[in-house]
């Protein structure tokens, strides 16, 4: 099935394994180290090194940069979608999520912005998409304002405890 399996870094090795996962994106601050699970080879897993913020200028903090988004999009095209993706950050609920979609779109550009959105919200109540993912997302895809909107016609997603994951099938695969 291609599908990206969204979750919080505590559980990347079990769901890699589950899903039998041959690519990952970790998306995470610049001094915290982790294990890739073995069964991702280094050259199929992309890690970007950012903090969960919305916007730049926030002392040591790093944000999320348009050339994080461009390193994803073009990891997710050469992603061939034989075997599932897993994309984690620190708690799978606000970066993670707005990559999952960035890479829904960049090997499907002719996605629905909206109808992808609320198949976002219908696996993952709790996501709430970094905004400045989502903003760089949308333009770098060129989806001319759509992939905001939808994702601000979602709204916040409802409180969790850090341990939700979900699976977000591509079009293709429903």
């Amino acid at each position: 099935m291609s599908a990206i399996v969204v979750c919080p870094l505590a559980s990347i090795a079990q769901l890699a394994v589950r899903h039998k996962a041959s690519h990952m994106v970790s998306l995470m601050a610049e001094k915290h180290e982790f294990h890739r699970p073995g069964l991702v080879p280094a050259e199929q897993h992309l890690t970007l090194r950012m903090n969960d913020i919305a916007f730049a200028g926030t002392g040591e903090l790093i944000a999320p940069a348009e050339s994080h988004v461009e390193q994803l999009i073009a990891f997710a095209r050469q992603w061939d979608r034989m075997a599932p993706m897993v994309i984690h950050c620190w708690m799978g609920v606000s970066r993670s999520p707005a990559a999952a979609v960035i890479a829904s779109l960049a090997v499907d550009p002719d996605e629905d912005d909206l109808a992808l959105a609320r198949r976002l919200r219908s696996v993952a109540p709790h996501a709430t998409p970094n905004t400045r993912l989502i903003e760089f997302g949308d333009k770098l895809l060129g989806r001319e304002g759509r992939l905001v909107a939808a994702i601000r016609e979602i709204g916040r997603g409802s409180e969790t405890d850090g341990r939700a994951s979900f699976v977000l099938p591509l079009r293709s695969a429903l």
